[in-house]
């Protein structure tokens, strides 16, 4: 007696190829989601660096004028350094705290009635990123703003005013 051989059924013929156009799209997903978050991630980061680097200039300057000043610059140099482009200008906002008076005006902190007192500046900054240049699903935003926030201690009793 010769053995039968069952017959050959194939079941799955063309399953890979649902497969692959099931998932793609998914994994597509994955992809762009993934970019939006390291580009969030990296402008987080150069925030937090520029408000470090403006908080600080900030803090060695002797006048507000010149404070500020700086500070904006610390922050454009930052982001320049870093290739960080925001939708329009980062908005950089500066005020101070003494001492015994709380959180006061930016230009407070430089008056030379503060010599000798404890006082600090601090620099808050926001971006706003963009993702217009990566193929995004219409759910996701087109852009996201990231803040950052630095202060920086002022010597008290180097000469101010």
């Amino acid at each position: 007696m010769t053995p039968v051989r069952p017959a050959r059924r194939r079941p799955d013929r063309g399953s890979v190829s649902v497969e692959v156009a099931i998932l793609t799209p998914a994994f597509l997903l994955l992809m762009v989601l993934a970019a939006i978050a390291g580009r969030t991630a990296v402008a987080q980061s150069t925030l937090q660096m520029a408000a470090h680097d403006a908080a600080r200039a900030a803090s060695i300057s002797r006048t507000a004028g010149v404070a500020a000043d700086r500070s904006r610059d610390a922050v454009l140099q930052r982001m320049n350094w870093e290739g960080l482009r925001c939708v329009g200008q980062p908005d950089v906002q500066l005020s101070g705290w003494i001492a015994g008076r709380g959180t006061v005006g930016f230009a407070e902190v430089f008056d030379e009635e503060t010599v000798g007192e404890a006082a600090s500046v601090t620099v808050r900054i926001s971006c706003e990123v963009t993702f217009a240049d990566l193929a995004r699903p219409a759910d996701v935003p087109g852009s996201r703003v990231v803040e950052a926030t630095f202060t920086s201690a002022v010597d008290r009793y180097r000469g101010r005013g």
